[in-house]
């Protein structure tokens, strides 16, 4: 495999390796580094890539790896979740505030979650990927998985209802 080839294979999903190495390393500079890592040895790899499935699902899978690695070697007691893309420019600054904010509620939640369904929050809802993908990353089956995600999102809207609620009564 050439160099071109190669680039057109990962150019779909490079971006998605770097910002799942963000949301676990929180640091720009340690997912640049993290996700660098994760093409070269991609590119170590690539005379054999044609025999998977998804090279998509083997470079997040070995980002996981790779990351949750470095974490331990830091030995991270926890993991911080930054979304810094969210911005809505069709609002006006009042409703852009607002949103901001609840997105910061739903980011404050999502921190206290256990670690298998932070991933899986940022796998499903925010990079989209399909159950089955997650799935072989995470190393899970896919009801697992579905069931996971099912107690996260209940989470995260009983919270939201709960500060909703704190917040009218005390306002």
């Amino acid at each position: 495999m050439k160099s071109l080839e190669f680039e057109q294979l990962i150019a779909p999903f490079k971006n998605k390796v770097f910002r799942f190495a963000k949301r676990l390393l929180v640091s720009t500079e340690e997912a640049e580094d993290a996700t660098q890592e994760v093409m070269v040895r991609l590119w170590n790899k690539k005379e054999t890539l044609v025999n998977y499935n998804s090279v998509e699902a083997l470079a997040m899978t070995m980002t996981k790896n790779f990351c949750l690695d470095q974490l331990k070697s830091k030995r991270a007691s926890n993991l911080q979740l930054v979304h810094s893309n969210y911005s809505d420019n069709r609002t006006g600054l009042e409703k852009e505030i607002e949103a901001k904010d609840s997105w910061n509620w739903v980011e404050k939640i999502i921190n206290t979650l256990p670690e298998q369904q932070r991933l899986i929050i940022q796998m499903r809802d925010i990079e989209e990927y399909e159950f089955e993908t997650i799935a072989a990353v995470l190393e899970m089956n896919e009801t697992a998985v579905r069931v996971a995600l099912s107690r996260a999102r209940k989470t995260i809207r009983e919270q939201l209802v709960a500060k909703h609620n704190y917040g009218l009564t005390n306002s």
